[in-house]
């Protein structure tokens, strides 16, 4: 099978084109000896089958992260046939100099001028047949959120793949045949480099996957990793070559060429024209969402609108009221209970399928009734605010309050993507420069962000009480922050520079905005559903043998310290097995406890461990040792919390 990589920088909608080419058809997985997430699928061109890559995103073949890194090894020893450079047409300049570098390589190459649409309506007109008589490849202009142009893209695919490898060839034909050298007319870099890559390709016969002019490059640049895949012999001359030299002297004059390239590339290339209405107006936007004078009532709005009043109000509200009240409460259950009571003689096989605890009446309940509608509401709002394209303006209006517990301000999109699920959000950490940084944000994902479904129930329940909700809020808020602000002091390491880039306000296509929704509700309702029977089982069992009497026993000295009663204990030990199992028992039981009570329950249970499931990534991600150490300090931090806070209210007068 032939194969395809899709290359280029962060946000420029890879993944996009990606799903375009291959549909539904992709697998998601590790690269092998890395945390890196790879997407591969498979996309017919023509009569032609073709695997298509996904890589992680890079702005050069240097690479200066681990998905940089990743990106270039998977070019280096996969035999990819082609390779689509696709970049943000707006940004033209800024990713000329990874086509230069991925020409220069020798790779068969397609540019895709993606976001086509966005830069038209900035007011640049871009010439694509010239700019493709000019750099001597395919290129094709295409906008990913609609579809168009893809046609054409597929056309140029079928055209420019070469044919089969020839027997027993080592690498590709496409490679071993690619001319590097046809960037000389576009890159002129100074003569003693010029000198130095000429001399380069005489003395080393021997076939690589890049060509022998991006290796002596890169070496010139101080690349150690692409030293170690040479021949021992290779290596020693094109490090004696480049030792006459200096290196950094080179990275800036490599880069300086590669820029001037871009320039005399793309004049007359590209033009400005009247937009008037189009650039002004986002530009306006942009100063709105980016200035904090404005930003920060701006994500107070979608805090309001979008969390509180869609997800709070009508997801946890009214729809968890309709399906929980009515359809569960006064149809299924009832029915369910006289049907397994009728065809079910063992009294105990009873209370595990049905009634108080059982599978179907609270386990499947939970899962449907009270989960599914707030997950639902807050992925079709995240869903949202990534297509708009917020995202990135929240990490950039955010960089410097997180700067203060030792962040970035990129830690806002695990964060955020912590208030679906805590589970994904430990994964996304990935994402994040240094292992400090990843170790703080697993810290806090622990401790004070709750799940979509924890975060509905509380501000369900809270909602009716403002003073309850702003308590809860602010008090988690204060013991997150003072938390990770303590473990930045303790940690060594300095903070990573903010580096992100920024994709263009949009309006959200509702198609996208329900696939994102869908595909991530699908997973979510694949991972909770088997999960939430597995704790009714539990139960169960627990109630069969006496073992959960015993630890309800053993927590009533706490629930006493926390002004609860014991019949709270439960759902801490539900939130244990899952957040939101522990947020709908807490649901369960609401009648029977007093505002103060149910505001020190939320914060408890809000800080209180992770889940099971989140453990366990966190052990996979950051070790069992420090997984274990994240577990112990919530647990105390949540309890001494709850503590403190029952007796403040309890001073205030809060009954």
């Amino acid at each position: 099978m032939r194969r395809i990589a899709l290359v280029g920088s962060p946000n420029v909608g890879k993944s996009v084109i990606f799903n375009r080419l291959t549909g539904r058809y992709a697998v998601v997985s590790n690269y092998p000896g890395t945390t890196v997430e790879v997407s591969r699928g498979e996309a017919l061109f023509g009569d032609l089958l073709v695997e298509v890559i996904d890589t992680p995103g890079t702005y050069s073949l240097l690479p200066t992260s681990e998905e940089e890194a990743v990106t270039r090894r998977l070019l280096w020893q996969e035999d990819v046939d082609l390779v689509l450079h696709v970049v943000d047409t707006k940004s033209l300049e800024h990713s000329l100099s990874l086509t230069f570098a991925l020409l220069e390589a020798g790779f068969p190459l397609i540019l895709v001028l993606n976001m086509y649409d966005e830069a038209k309506r900035l007011g640049l007109a871009v010439d694509v047949e010239r700019l493709e008589q000019r750099l001597g490849v395919p290129c094709v202009a295409t906008v990913g959120l609609t579809g168009w142009g893809i046609l054409r893209l597929k056309e140029a695919v079928r055209e420019r793949l070469p044919p089969p490898p020839e027997h027993g060839s080592l690498y590709p034909r496409s490679l071993l045949s690619a001319d590097p050298t046809n960037t000389r007319n576009i890159v002129n870099y100074p003569f003693q480099v010029e000198q130095l890559l000429e001399r380069s390709s005489r003395v080393i016969s021997r076939k690589y996957p890049f060509s022998v002019r991006i290796i002596a490059l890169l070496l010139l640049a101080g690349d150690e990793e692409i030293a170690g895949w040479l021949h021992p012999r290779d290596r020693g001359v094109l490090e004696q070559l480049v030792q006459t030299l200096n290196c950094h002297e080179s990275i800036l004059a490599l880069a300086q060429a590669r820029r001037k390239a871009g320039q005399r590339l793309l004049q007359g290339i590209i033009q400005k024209v009247d937009t008037r209405d189009g650039a002004s107006l986002h530009q306006w936007l942009d100063a709105l969402t980016l200035n904090p004078l404005t930003g920060i009532p701006i994500l107070a709005l979608i805090v309001y609108f979008l969390l509180y009043q869609f997800v709070g109000l009508f997801g946890a509200g009214v729809l968890v009221d309709l399906l929980d009240g009515e359809i569960f409460g006064k149809l299924f259950n009832p029915f369910v209970n006289y049907l397994v009571d009728q065809l079910v003689p063992n009294p105990m096989i009873r209370q595990l399928l049905a009634h108080e605890f059982g599978i179907l009446t609270l386990g499947l309940r939970y899962a449907l009734a009270v989960v599914f509608p707030i997950v639902s509401t807050f992925f079709a709002s995240l869903a949202l605010l990534e297509d708009s394209g917020y995202l990135s303006r929240l990490a950039y209006l955010t960089d410097r309050v997180f700067k203060i517990v030792g962040l970035s301000g990129k830690t806002v999109i695990p964060l955020t993507l912590g208030f679906g699920c805590g589970t994904m959000a430990v994964l996304v950490t990935r994402t994040l420069d240094t292992r400090r940084e990843r170790l703080i944000a697993t810290f806090i994902l622990a401790l004070a962000i709750p799940c979509s479904a924890q975060l509905g129930v509380i501000m369900a329940l809270l909602s009716r009480e403002p003073r309850a909700l702003a308590i809860w809020a602010v008090t988690v808020g204060i013991v997150g922050f003072a938390a990770s602000w303590l473990l930045s002091m303790l940690l060594p390491g300095s903070l990573s520079p903010f580096v992100m880039e920024l994709p263009p306000l949009r309006w959200p296509v509702l198609g996208n905005v329900f696939t994102k929704t869908a595909t991530r509700v699908s997973w979510y309702l694949a991972e909770i559903v088997p999960l939430f029977i597995w704790a009714s089982v539990i139960i169960w069992i627990g109630r069969v043998t006496g073992g959960l009497k015993w630890m309800l026993t053993a927590m009533a000295p706490f629930m006493e310290q926390l002004g609860l009663p014991v019949d709270a204990g439960p759902i801490f030990l539900y939130g244990f097995l899952r957040r939101d199992y522990g947020a709908a028992g807490l649901y369960d039981i609401q009648r029977e406890l007093t505002t103060r009570q149910l505001t020190v329950a939320a914060v408890t249970l809000t800080l209180f461990v992770p889940c099971i499931a989140q453990l366990v990534v966190m052990i996979k991600e950051r070790g069992l040792g420090t997984a274990l150490a994240i577990l112990a300090c919530a647990l105390v931090i949540a309890f001494m919390t709850g503590m403190a806070l029952s007796r403040c209210l309890s001073l205030l007068g809060m009954v």
